[in-house]
Order: C-alpha cells, then structure tokens, then sequence
C-alpha cells in the first residue's frame, strides 16, 4: 500500500476510535401528504362543512312547517267543533213545536183553512 491509503486509513481509524463519526448523508425528508392532498382535503372538509349546515336548515324548516300544520290542525278542529254546536243549535232551533210557541206568543193564531202541507 501506498502512504496515501496508509494515511487515510489511519485517519479512518482515528476517527472511529475518537468516537467522532463522519456526518452521514442528509436526505430530504418528503412529508406523507403532499400539498395536493392538503388541498383536496381542505375542499372536502369546507364541502361537508356546507352540507351539514344545509341539512341542519333544511330539518328546521320542516319543523316550523310541522309546527305550523299542527297549529292549524287544531284551528280546524276547533272551528269544526263550533259549527257543529251551531248545527246542533238550528236543529234545535227549528223544530215545529218551538216555532208554534213563537208564534203564539206573538199573537197569531193556527187557522187550520190556510195550512199548506210542502212535502220535500
């Protein structure tokens, strides 16, 4: 061997002796996602995001509506209810031998002559 690889085997060993070793190569650590994919993620969260807003409204508004319809449901019965008492009134109202009475306490007399009978 020559002086030259003597010499920098010597160095090698002295090197490993010391305990210094030479500084490795640096690779360039890559990180796992690359931009793009950040990107597409960052798209995909504001996307749903968005849709879980829009179905949160969207179940709102058919809970007014529901709300709305329970509301008028229970107008409609009421109302019902009403114009049954008032038929149940007329009904009541309008039979023969109330109508005699009225008429007698008013002061008119049944002539049987002047009846007429309607049939339906």
């Amino acid at each position: 061997m020559s002086n030259l690889a003597r010499k920098v085997e010597r160095e090698q060993m002295s090197a490993q002796t010391a305990g210094v070793n030479p500084q490795p190569l640096r690779r360039e650590q890559r990180s796992v996602i690359t931009p793009g994919e950040k990107i597409l993620v960052a798209i995909f969260a504001v996307v749903f995001c968005f849709l879980a807003v829009q179905i949160v409204q969207t179940q709102a508004a058919i809970y007014d509506v529901n709300k709305e319809v329970q509301v008028m449901e229970t107008a409609v019965e009421k109302q019902e209810k009403a114009n049954n008492d008032l038929k149940l009134q007329i009904s009541e109202l309008s039979t023969y031998e109330r109508i005699l009475e009225k008429a007698k306490e008013l002061g008119l007399n049944l002539k049987e002559k002047n009846v007429k009978v309607v049939e339906q």
